[in-house]
């Protein structure tokens, strides 16, 4: 299976790197607008034809994958231009631009036959596959709350919001772990620097008094990775900056009972052990590759798929709504 990238800024790297140490595929063409990035990518891949034209790539006959490693405003176009030379299509999170776009994608892979992976990679890691079995095997318990924080000193986008860059890691997780879907969306933010939202929080409504919080920031003087999953049972803590035991689960909680003929409640607190599960220990984005090859050549519709990216998109533009209106409810 032959593949082309397009992009080599930020994250096409990394991608160009995995695809090139999986045995079953090789990567032939990489497009790239920047001189000094393909002048990197040169220096990397001596052997792989590196262009300034992206439809060398869209339009070789002997590409069957292209990889859209691009900002999200050229990944409607892009994509669109892939599925309709017959190649299946890898592309960065967000998905797209707008609901209306990825519905379009989806149709047009669907009529042309080609599948469509989005770049979800958290849901590869060893550690987001541990927290969905252990909120699938009930370990938790009846789920309360997810509570994320994603911020750093930067990178800033000049085409999106810190909510459309950063959010999706934690909107994918969610649509991966979580058993229900959200019903509404409040986020508020603010813009400082380049006008876009440098600093917003998002809050996620879902049946059964299930709320999810994430907050998202350019301007922390620090990196933080942090998740917070309170259930019945047991609550988790997942610490993506840890090298080691970055998944640790609390046997700690609440129970309430009311008192016979009394109007009082009585709140007994649990605290026991604390465990860190062994996880598996996997390059997410190689595996998440080599997963896209086997669901092409099996003709598997993959977990994160078109759908999958739609959904995560349609959160986004419920938030952006929610983030115009300041703050307002906004049904999904």
């Amino acid at each position: 299976m032959n593949f082309g990238v397009i992009g080599y800024g930020y994250w096409g790297p990394n991608v160009a790197r995995n695809l090139a140490s999986l045995e079953e595929l090789q990567v032939l063409a990489i497009a790239e607008l920047s001189p000094a990035a393909r002048s990197r990518a040169r220096m990397a891949y001596p052997r792989i034809n590196v262009t300034a034209d992206a439809s060398d790539v869209l339009r070789s006959a002997e590409i069957d994958v292209i990889a859209v490693v691009t900002p999200v405003w050229t990944h409607y176009e892009l994509a669109k231009a892939a599925l309709e030379n017959g190649k299946h299509v890898f592309i960065e999170k967000p998905f797209t631009g707008t609901s209306a776009q990825g519905e379009e994608l989806i149709n047009l892979a669907l009529k042309k036959n080609l599948k469509i992976m989005v770049d979800h990679t958290f849901i590869f890691t060893g550690a987001v596959r541990k927290i969905s079995q252990l909120v699938n095997e009930g370990a938790l318990g009846k789920l309360y709350y997810y509570d994320s924080t994603r911020v750093n000193l930067g990178l800033f986008q000049h085409d999106i919001n810190v909510l459309w860059d950063l959010a999706p890691h934690d909107l994918s997780i969610m649509d991966y772990v979580m058993k229900t879907k959200p019903e509404a969306i409040v986020a508020t933010g603010q813009k400082h620097l380049n006008g876009h939202e440098d600093v917003a929080f998002m809050t996620l409504y879902f049946p059964e008094n299930v709320i999810a919080h994430i907050n998202v920031n350019w301007l922390s003087p620090v990196k933080v990775r942090t998740t917070l999953i309170g259930g019945e049972k047991r609550m988790l803590v997942w610490n993506d900056l840890e090298a080691d035991e970055k998944v640790k689960v609390y046997d700690k909680g609440v129970h309430i009972t009311n008192s016979d003929g009394i109007y009082e409640m009585l709140v007994n607190y649990r605290a026991g052990d604390m465990w860190a599960p062994q996880l598996d220990q996997v390059e997410a984005l190689r595996h998440e590759l080599s997963y896209f090859v086997k669901c092409i050549s099996d003709g598997h519709d993959p977990l994160n798929d078109g759908r999958a990216g739609l959904r995560v998109v349609k959160m986004l533009e419920a938030a952006s709504d929610s983030l115009r209106m300041r703050g307002s409810l906004v049904y999904l």
